[in-house]
């Protein structure tokens, strides 16, 4: 089982229209796909998603770092030196996504080396996950629509709302019309992606109290420290750390100093090495967990269930899983499918999917 060669393949999917929120927009999925072989013919793969405006990553950036920093630090090591392999990136700062496809495409080789699920590896808990939909910025009747239409497609029933925006009643807006349409018949919780100030946040959630939200994610910016630890006081619900916690000690800090209540994992970020240390840190501390969603596309999104599904903390809540729906195609064999609300694990050993090798040469961008 030892690693003999490691490739970065950079490809592009459009989306059917862009994702909009407080930190950004994405048009396309400019992605990366990783793949890792082995000696004993095994081909694990995994899809690293650059977020410039959160991490600072981009796709070339991550092509690169792999090929020419990250590949010969691992090639000749086992797959089961993960140990040794998250030692050795952990040596280069930054590259969260590039480290995290890299460690979840040698998880995937080992799964199919020993014939096992990936979600059995880490814990196998379950073998689904309710499903939770992004909701981007758009006018109020414009979300109500899109709700909508996840509910009767794939009977989607927890929703998250990106807000964030000034004035703010636009955005409370589209979370009151949600509520008003739906009653209490479905999941609300809104995400600010750091686009408020602590004040402005508190106005915000003092206007949605009635609404029955079950988490406020990332109103205010994190190094804010003193603003947000005043606003997390005021709130009687959690408040989600997402991309202010990008490692370990980063979610210590953010507990510690009550600056944060509850965790987003995301596969994309801290893959499934580091992901186990969040989630047995989560654990320990007693704070809830959701999976969240680094707009994967279909075979991140199976990263992400199978890492959510391998717990019963991870599980416990809705995952993000849903947002490949937003694009106009994607690598695998077979699609993923929802229904009744709910995403199985993908069958088979490793992350249990198949790319296509014709829609990989149809979208790759280094040919």
């Amino acid at each position: 089982m030892e690693i003999t060669q490691i490739e970065a393949i950079p490809f592009t999917i459009p989306y059917r229209k862009p994702l909009r929120f407080a930190s950004g927009e994405v048009h396309a999925a400019d992605h990366v796909l990783v793949r890792v072989r082995t000696s004993d013919g095994a081909v694990g793969v995994a899809e690293a998603p650059p977020r410039p405006f959160t991490y600072g990553e981009t796709q070339a950036g991550i092509v690169e770092v792999i090929r020419q920093i990250f590949a010969p630090q691992i090639i000749g090591l086992t797959l089961l030196q993960r140990e040794v392999v998250h030692a050795r990136l952990a040596g280069t700062v930054g590259n969260p996504a590039a480290k995290s496809a890299l460690d979840m495409a040698i998880w995937d080789a080992l799964g199919r080396s020993l014939g096992r699920s990936v979600s059995e590896l880490l814990g196998g808990y379950t073998d689904q996950m309710r499903v939770s939909h992004m909701l981007g910025f758009a006018e109020p009747a414009e979300v109500v629509a899109e709700a909508e239409q996840m509910r009767e497609l794939y009977g989607i029933e927890v929703f998250k709302v990106k807000i964030g925006r000034r004035p703010m009643s636009i955005d409370t807006a589209s979370v009151r019309a949600l509520r008003q349409h739906f009653g209490e018949s479905v999941e609300l919780y809104v995400d600010g992606n750091r686009g408020w100030t602590a004040s402005e946040s508190l106005r915000a959630m003092k206007e949605m109290a009635d609404l029955g939200l079950v988490f406020a994610e990332e109103l205010c910016p994190a190094d804010d420290v003193l603003g947000r630890r005043w606003l997390v006081s005021k709130l009687d619900i959690p408040f989600v750390a997402d991309e202010s916690v990008p490692t370990p000690a980063d979610i210590t800090r953010h507990m510690l100093s009550g600056t944060a209540t509850a965790v987003s994992v995301k596969t994309a970020r801290t893959g499934f090495t580091r992901s186990q240390r969040v989630h047995h840190l989560a654990e320990g501390l007693g704070v809830e967990m959701v999976m969240g969603n680094q707009i994967d596309g279909q075979l991140g999104t199976a990263c992400t269930v199978s890492f959510g599904s391998a717990y019963q903390l991870t599980s416990r809540r809705a995952g993000e899983l849903s947002n490949f729906l937003d694009m106009s195609d994607d690598l695998l064999m077979e699609p993923l499918q929802i229904r009744d609300g709910v995403l199985p694990v993908p069958s088979g050993p490793g992350i249990g999917v198949e790319i296509d090798p014709e829609k990989l040469n149809r979208y790759r961008i280094d040919c």
